[in-house]
């Protein structure tokens, strides 16, 4: 098994991707979405993390057929704080703060398979609004899935990082206070999204 992961700026992107992942046969528990809170309106204020929620977004996907995203929740991550996800990797991530040295969800990541910078690329997305969709999939299947979820635009992390560090960034930082999204990127973060049949929105 191969784990393939992107990020995207909006969280309909993100939703499209998990749909088009499911289409092909993947199962929903190989698959993982992880959003900043403020994706959902329900989610956006508060630190609380109810157990109900919590449950909903580690296990709503077990056993079940209704999807991925049936079994979304509020849930904290070492390192990033209240996040909206669901699946094995937000899992991982919940449980990383022990026996990681990277902890939270660039550990969870580095462990299932992505290179370092790329996962620390992908953790400071989550943080900054972006959403996260990661499968494990068959080694036959990678450049398969990897199609998919490139019709529907992901970041490009070496682009991303670029632009970045040209403002002093240098990689994710876990002690880093939380983002506080302003209104035009909380409306960025929840766009809905329409692909045109070419990899473009509509």
């Amino acid at each position: 098994m191969k784990t393939v992961s992107h990020a995207y700026d909006s969280y309909a992107q993100a939703r499209a991707a998990v749909a088009a992942i499911e289409k092909a046969g993947i199962p929903s528990s190989d698959v993982s979405i992880i959003a900043n809170r403020h994706v959902e309106p329900a989610y956006a204020e508060g630190d609380a993390v109810s157990d109900t929620a919590a449950g909903a977004g580690l296990g709503g996907v077990v056993g079940g057929g209704a999807g991925l995203l049936a079994g979304i929740g509020l849930l904290a991550i070492p390192g990033l704080g209240p996040v909206v996800a669901a699946g094995w990797l937000a899992a991982t991530a919940v449980g990383a703060a022990a026996g990681v040295a990277a902890g939270g969800l660039v550990g969870a990541l580095i462990g299932s398979g992505v290179e370092k910078e790329v996962a620390a690329v992908q953790a400071e997305a989550v943080r900054r609004g972006a959403t996260l969709v990661t499968a494990r999939v068959p080694d036959t299947e990678v450049a398969r899935i990897e199609g998919l979820m490139s019709v529907h635009r992901p970041i490009d992390p070496a682009e991303r990082a670029r632009s970045w560090r040209d403002k002093g960034w240098t990689t994710f930082d876990p002690e880093s206070p939380a983002y506080r999204p302003n209104e035009t990127e909380i409306e960025r973060m929840r766009r809905e999204w329409r692909d045109d049949g070419m990899g473009k929105q509509a």
